[in-house]
């Protein structure tokens, strides 16, 4: 019988997705065949899985650790926020529908079924499973017909690690709190629990220990450090640009506008991880700043609302300076089809029905369409005759003058649009810059030369440290138990 462990959090950014993507890598390196499972994940990174359909990008990548082919399977409700109460619902890798966040409470009950079929087939060949589960089982207010916690955890009888984070503090009360608001059901199936990103000398926390299990009776399976190598790893939450607001100090500054409803921003990290690149992300109130020598446009889930708040943040002003200053933009997806000269949205796909002004900066225009592309994709870069590799997850068709020069050919098809001059460039190919000769041609283009490191190196070597610092801080006779 296959073996399946969730791990839960005391609440929302504890460390999971990381801590699931270590125990998966120290699973595949033991050579286990292990697989990641989530029932339900709320973000709009998302990405192609290998069975061409939309996951998120945490289940991606713990696929990745585990050194297995992604499925759909593996996060088989995924909710994409398009407002502040409203999602799109992605299940089983297609679109399912739309929803406000009341509506989809009373849809929870219908969709626990397809989500334990998920979880029956991702156990099929495996000898382990490793669960993640999302938000913080003591949101009991929500525990009706919850799939992503607790009640996934009763219905498919898989056994919960709690895990708290410590960093932001009040670690121990989180923990005895949680246990003291769970139902006797949902408390008796916590066999333990995991003290992550922890700074200092541990023995310090011996009492602390002590009193959770005076409150709680379970056991600690291990205090994880703060995980440096986390940090090379793609981000899952928009939660984390909160943190990323500034990069290291490098030759080439480069600009990218944090839109409310930004979209697969983990586009960015193989720019963040050179070290002669200074990522800077511009949050609403701070200009566009004018030393940049490039501006990005990430992708957007919801690309008319988001060019409405670009315009209120004034970084459409901004953006005109720096093309007349000499500077150079990259959009991508959403980003892409805010640079033309309008969005029509004739079926109110995003919401009602009206035609937005873009930016202006490309002549093209793009009319949102119900069918939404969702594939992986090879490309080659027209610009420098270079390969690319990524994915392609958008609503809507570019089209004008523009697009006779495009940017890439992606899957034999010519895909973007390039200004006149060359210095305005949309695509709608995500995780093009993971291609290191592009990123390496794109460096280069603005006077940076030298070798460029492998950006799935520098992931995969992250994936080992975070495993190997596992082994070194949990249990060993809980892993010996898990790995066995």
């Amino acid at each position: 019988m296959t073996k399946a462990i969730m791990l839960q959090g005391t609440g929302s950014d504890v460390g999971k997705t990381v801590l699931v993507a270590g125990l998966c890598r120290l699973a595949a390196n033991r050579g286990l065949k292990v697989k990641p499972f989530k029932p339900q994940n709320m973000s709009n990174n998302a990405a192609v899985s290998d069975d061409g359909g939309e996951i998120g990008r945490a289940q991606w990548l713990q696929s990745l650790a585990a050194r297995t082919p992604s499925s759909i399977h593996m996060n088989p409700v995924l909710l994409k926020p398009q407002s502040e109460n409203g999602s799109q619902i992605i299940v089983q890798g297609k679109v399912f529908g739309q929803a406000r966040a009341r509506d989809y409470q009373m849809l929870k009950p219908l969709l626990l079924e397809q989500v334990l079929e998920s979880f029956a087939i991702t156990l099929e060949g495996a000898d382990l499973v490793i669960v993640e589960g999302a938000g913080s089982p003591a949101e009991i207010n929500l525990r009706p017909g919850d799939i992503a916690n607790m009640g996934f955890a009763t219905r498919a009888k898989v056994p919960v690690v709690l895990v708290g984070d410590i960093d932001r503090g009040g670690v121990i009360a989180s923990l005895a709190g949680t246990h003291a608001i769970l139902s006797d059901d949902d408390r008796a199936m916590i066999s333990g629990y995991i003290i992550n990103k922890f700074r200092g000398d541990v023995s310090l926390f011996d009492d602390g220990k002590a009193a959770i299990n005076r409150f709680t009776g379970w056991p600690c399976f291990g205090v994880v450090p703060w995980l440096k190598a986390a940090a090379r790893l793609p981000a899952e939450d928009s939660v984390v640009l909160e943190r990323l607001a500034r990069g290291a100090s490098g030759a080439l500054k480069i600009a990218v506008p944090v839109l409310p409803r930004i979209a697969n921003f983990d586009d960015l990290d193989p720019l963040r991880a050179e070290p002669d690149v200074e990522l800077v992300f511009v949050k609403p109130g701070d200009r566009l700043p004018d030393d940049a020598a490039l501006v990005i446009l990430p992708g957007s889930k919801s690309t008319i609302a988001d060019l409405g708040d670009l315009r209120a943040a004034g970084w459409d002003r901004d953006l005109e300076a720096h093309v007349r200053r000499g500077g150079r933009v990259i959009g991508i997806c959403g980003g892409y089809q805010m640079l033309g000269r309008v969005v029509r949205d004739p079926l109110g796909i995003e919401g009602a029905s009206n035609a937005t002004p873009g930016l202006g900066l490309l002549d093209v225009e793009t009319e949102m369409a119900p069918e939404k592309t969702v594939r992986n994709s090879l490309a080659v870069s027209v610009e420098h005759g270079v390969p690319l590799a990524g994915y392609q997850i958008h609503l809507g068709v570019t089209t004008g003058p523009d697009c006779a020069r495009p940017s890439a050919v992606i899957d034999g098809v010519a895909d973007g649009a390039v200004s006149v001059g060359g210095r305005i460039m949309g695509t709608y190919l995500h995780g093009l810059f993971g291609s290191d000769a592009y990123r390496g041609k794109l460096l280069e283009s603005f006077g940076l030369s030298g070798q460029r490191r492998s950006y799935g190196q520098i992931v995969d070597q992250a994936l080992d440290e975070v495993a190997d610092e596992l082994e070194t801080h949990l249990d060993n006779a809980w892993v010996a138990g898990l790995l066995g």
